[in-house]
């Protein structure tokens, strides 16, 4: 078993017991334990093996290693198995809701029976959930809004784990070997390899922040004395991928398609080519539709066709003969004859990029090589899984020249946010961890909440202490458009605000964006000096791409960071990354693409605050 599937089940085991009353305790260290295993680069089924090292992880007993050894060996845990006895597994789809937490999911249990959204949605609709303990007329209401937002995210899957799902099948594909599948007899030649190659295609490619189905073109090897393969070396291949083992439903086979559902409801999509169609397939197949449409139009315009075999003219072809072909073996040859520019995936959505391309001014979007640090990032001093030391030295190892340390403040009771005393403590040890490291400059930051009328939740001369402040949104997050707009500005309008973190609060599939004027917030961003989050976190990507590009035409910097709570979350910086290119960020626009000094001398800067820089070093 993957880590991540060890993981769900001590998850789901913690929720369960939590519905089922059990005390704090009890049920939070199997979350600390999937925490734990979800962080590990190592596969925990090899730790496992042996006791003193799983037991020597941190937070893991005796007992916690019994109970992942018992997962391993038997694909489940006894505990979340009787759990399931007293209540059905249904019952933890409505923890998908943000409004309902493991209590009240007991209730309506308890209650009603209730353990499906559409069971909770007819009680909310009828009014009989506000009369319960602990529910109300308004908690009535934010469930009923949770419920939209659950339905608008069916079939949806996140970006990390769609990523993950192509780079498995893609592995398993690989390794078919036509002429072992087809036990050709010793005496007839080799077939040779049948697979050119495998590449992703769709709403994956163009990095959409949720994927709805997985697109894989399959190229096939010319056999070598020319034409293509037979029918018998494809159908060999159908049958290896269809043997692949979390494929829950066949939808189609065919010469040139193999469809499923994956076991978790993940449609793939596998397209067999030959190698002269692939470019033009890789456009059609990436989509997305407004921006295929739009370049058909084009071709059209100049005398081409175009489809997802080629691009081809017919403007000299005799009655009955052949389109004659123009293009079709790459991408690039295709956009080239229709006098456009390469358009990097992410821009494909028809909102200008074709126009861009046809005048040579499309943006040279940012990298990830070229980003220089990372400035937002959690510790063990709050709800951080490592710490100072161990944050640095897996930063130093991605190649950052400088990283920021952003703990919780106080507001943030649940993840041990730190008072004004533990945040000066905190800045020490982060100054005291920079004078060890000669390699890595650290900063030290705080992540401020913003308080229900955008007062800040410490006192600025704390904040005048530190090297770096990102305020964010944490609580009232259902505040009405004006309120929330209001509150935001008051944010920005403090002289110590510099950075606002994961700006518009949205999980991405669980919890819609804040309500406020996205315009006067990034106009008064602009006008102080105050740089906007996108927040690499996969369920995060905050800011989405409209609103990415609304901030670079105002003129307002983006920091890219992730918002990571383990030394592993840091390496999820490439998914902020491409977030920002589909909202058409360059390395101009990004203010921790910066060196260091002119990274500090962009900041905003704040009254009374001074960075230390660490001697002999920029």
């Amino acid at each position: 078993m993957e880590n991540r599937e060890v993981a769900r089940i001590l998850r789901e085991t913690s929720k369960l017991l939590e519905i089922d009353g059990a005390i704090i305790g009890r049920y939070r260290s199997y979350d600390r334990a999937a925490d734990l295993i979800s962080s590990l680069t190592e596969p925990i089924a090899e730790l496992a093996r042996d006791l003193k090292k799983i037991t020597a992880l941190p937070g893991i007993g005796v007992r916690m290693a019994e109970h992942i050894r018992e997962i391993l060996e038997a694909g489940d845990l006894s505990q979340r198995k009787e759990l399931l006895q007293k209540y059905p597994v249904e019952i933890l789809g409505l923890l998908a809701l943000p409004s309902l937490g493991p209590k009240k999911a007991c209730l309506l249990w308890e209650a009603f029976q209730a353990s499906t959204v559409a069971q909770v949605e007819q009680l909310a609709r009828e009014g009989k959930l506000r009369d319960l303990p602990g529910f109300g007329k308004k908690t009535e209401e934010n469930i009923l809004k949770s419920i939209e937002v659950f339905k608008k995210s069916a079939g949806r899957f996140l970006l990390d784990f769609a990523e993950r799902e192509a780079a498995k099948l893609i592995e398993y594909i690989s390794a078919f070997d036509v002429t072992a599948s087809l036990a050709a007899p010793a005496a007839l030649p080799a077939r040779g390899k049948l697979i050119q190659s495998i590449s992703v295609a769709g709403s994956l490619r163009r990095h959409r922040e949720t994927v709805g189905d997985l697109d894989l073109l399959l190229t096939l090897t010319p056999r070598e004395a020319g034409g293509v393969r037979d029918a018998e070396e494809i159908a060999a291949l159908a049958r290896h991928i269809l043997a692949y083992g979390p494929i829950e439903q066949v939808l189609a086979q065919g010469e040139n398609k193999v469809s499923f559902r994956l076991v978790h409801g993940l449609q793939v999509d596998v397209r067999l080519l030959q190698p002269e169609n692939f470019g033009a397939a890789l456009i059609y197949f990436t989509g997305s539709k407004e921006h295929n449409v739009a370049l058909r139009g084009r071709a059209l315009k100049m005398g081409y066709t175009l489809n997802e075999y080629q691009l081809a003219t017919v403007a000299d072809a005799a009655p009955g003969e052949d389109a004659a072909r123009v293009a079709g073996a790459a991408e690039e040859e295709v956009y080239a004859k229709l006098g456009l520019d390469f358009i990097p995936p992410e821009l494909r959505e028809n909102c200008g990029e074709i126009e861009a391309a046809a005048q040579h001014t499309l943006p040279h979007l940012i990298e990830l090589r070229d980003l220089r640090g990372d400035l937002q990032m959690h510790t063990t001093a709050t709800d951080g899984k490592h710490s100072i030391e161990a944050m640095a030295a897996a930063a130093r190892a991605l190649g950052y020249e400088y990283i920021a340390i952003t703990d919780h403040s106080k507001a943030l009771a649940f993840a041990n946010g730190m008072d004004e005393a533990r945040t000066l403590e905190q800045a020490r040890n982060i100054r005291s961890a920079n004078e060890r490291d000669p390699d890595i400059h650290l900063l030290a930051g705080i992540e401020v909440d913003v308080l229900k009328d955008g007062r800040l939740d410490l006192p600025d001369d704390v904040l005048a202490e530190l090297d770096i402040v990102v305020v964010s949104v944490h609580s009232f997050m259902g505040l009405e458009h004006g309120a929330m707009t209001e509150r935001m500005l008051a944010a920005i309008e403090n002289p110590y605000t510099q950075i606002i973190g994961h700006p518009t609060g949205r999980l991405l599939l669980r919890r819609d964006a804040f309500a406020y004027d996205m315009e006067r917030i990034l106009d008064a961003a602009r006008q102080h000096g105050v740089a906007m989050e996108c927040n690499a976190a996969p369920d995060r990507l905050d800011l989405k791409d409209v609103y990415l590009r609304m901030a670079k035409d105002r003129g307002v910097r983006v920091v890219i960071s992730t918002d990571a709570h383990s030394t592993r979350g840091l390496e999820l910086m490439r998914y902020g990354v491409h977030m920002a290119r589909r909202g058409w960020i360059e390395k101009k626009d990004v203010l921790n693409a910066l060196p260091l000094p002119e990274m500090l001398a962009t900041l905003r800067p704040r009254p009374g605050a001074a960075v230390r820089p660490r001697p002999g070093n920029a």
